[in-house]
């Protein structure tokens, strides 16, 4: 239980090493409290949520900071009431298109093949990765925004392999061989963005244990060791946007969001049905239950047309990800915005796999929370595919619990170096 004390900065008491995960989405603010045992395992023992205001949250971002601040601590009362207790730490989860998350790696031809590989050197490797990875996001974030100077940050960063001469190692220290090659995800924002996020905390007075890209923490939730082989692509549909991970060869290569989401169904039955706003998102929600309903034919007419522009916008995401190879051939769906029948089928159609490097249709499977392994439901409010995001950010709290290897040691003495 030491390094558990060290790492949650709380001394021996009758209450477990905690923690807090916050999904602050477009639609709802989540929270979810939990402990983590000796083991290294999660139980959720309380879990709120509060509806946003249209105008609070934009494309997955914060718009208003005061707002998203009342709305979380209404989501924390909630779960800290039915837990019995207040964690004093969080981690947050960060969505938007300008949020990316991409895995680089680089291989490195070794002028003396005979030495072992001390320290030194792999720090001077992770190096090297992190500032080609923190160039590449830069124009990528500059390109798409058309503004000449956008402060960009590192949200997160994670060792998802190495080698050496081919053979794949969990520590290169120590070993000798010509071909070093390490691969690192990393995950940028505009500062903006970030620095909403953090001031949320601030004003929460909780102290921000790490901010994860929503897509990164619900590709790595799932420990099925078919997913580790074989791959697999997770599509979270939130509120706002449509969050892409693709996982390939065992570890995660890239991340794409695009601002789409549920509030664009919603609005569009709004518009075609000249309704208000909520009564169209409880039609909505209604039609994604098979609810009985009147309107269920023109509510369906109207999702169809929406889900295929939606669809549209994932075939490119996915080709960007593909970047040429073949894609895995399993689609992993969650969020709310799952629950509507045509998103599964518009993904399991022939005229959308049949466009993309598919090597035979894929299993399109919707995601639940008893498929997270290593945190269990105490509450049992956590019920369908829209409570896997913030699982995936208490899974990655946990993560964080567990002892730090020596590549992810040498990867933070880099970030604290590189000051990104």
């Amino acid at each position: 239980m030491a390094f558990l004390r060290r790492l949650w900065g709380r001394e021996e008491s009758s209450i477990p090493a905690a923690c807090t995960a916050l999904d602050i989405g477009t639609e709802f603010a989540k929270a979810l409290v939990f402990e983590i045992d000796d083991a290294g395992r999660g139980v959720v023992r309380g879990a709120g949520r509060k509806r946003q205001g249209l105008s609070h949250m934009q494309s997955g971002t914060v718009a208003d900071i005061a707002a998203v601040v009342d709305n979380c601590a209404v989501a924390l009362q909630e779960a800290e009431e039915m837990a019995g207790f207040r964690p004093t730490q969080v981690v947050i989860g960060i969505a938007g298109e300008l949020v990316k998350g991409f895995t680089t790696t680089l291989t490195q031809e070794r002028r003396k093949p005979e030495a072992p590989i001390n320290d030194a050197e792999l720090v001077k490797l992770i190096e090297s990765v992190q500032r080609q990875a923190l160039s590449e996001a830069e124009r990528s974030i500059t390109w798409e925004t058309g503004l000449p100077h956008v402060d960009v940050r590192l949200v997160h960063s994670a060792v998802v392999g190495a080698s050496i001469d081919g053979y794949g190692l969990t520590n290169p220290v120590g070993f000798q061989g010509r071909h070093a090659r390490i691969g690192i995800f990393n995950a940028f924002a505009p500062l903006v963005h970030l620095g909403a996020l953090q001031s949320v905390a601030s004003q929460l007075d909780l102290e921000l244990l790490e901010i994860v890209a929503e897509p990164y923490a619900v590709a790595r939730v799932l420990g099925a060791e078919q997913v580790r082989q074989s791959g697999a692509l997770f599509v979270d549909v939130g509120g706002g946007t449509t969050d892409v991970a693709l996982v390939r060869q065992g570890g995660i290569e890239g991340t794409r969001m695009f601002a789409l989401g549920g509030r664009a169904f919603t609005k569009s039955i709004a518009d075609r049905m000249d309704l208000p706003f909520p009564r169209a998102e409880q039609l909505k929600v209604d039609y994604a239950r098979g609810t009985p309903m009147q309107e269920r034919s023109a509510v369906g007419e109207i999702v169809g047309d929406d889900v295929a522009v939606w669809a549209a916008g994932v075939e490119l995401v996915m080709e960007e990800l593909a970047a040429g190879e073949m894609l895995p051939s399993r689609i992993h769906l969650c969020g709310g915005g799952s629950r509507l029948p045509e998103i599964q089928q518009a993904l399991a159609a022939e005229r959308f796999w049949k466009r993309l490097p598919f090597a035979r249709p894929p299993e399109v499977a919707i995601m639940a929370p008893d498929q997270v392994e290593t945190i269990s439901d105490a509450t049992g409010l956590l019920v369908d595919q829209q409570d896997v995001t913030p699982l995936g950010l208490a899974w990655q709290a946990i993560e964080l619990q567990s002892g730090e290897d020596p590549m992810e040691a040498a990867l933070r003495r880099v970030l604290r170096a590189m000051k990104v």
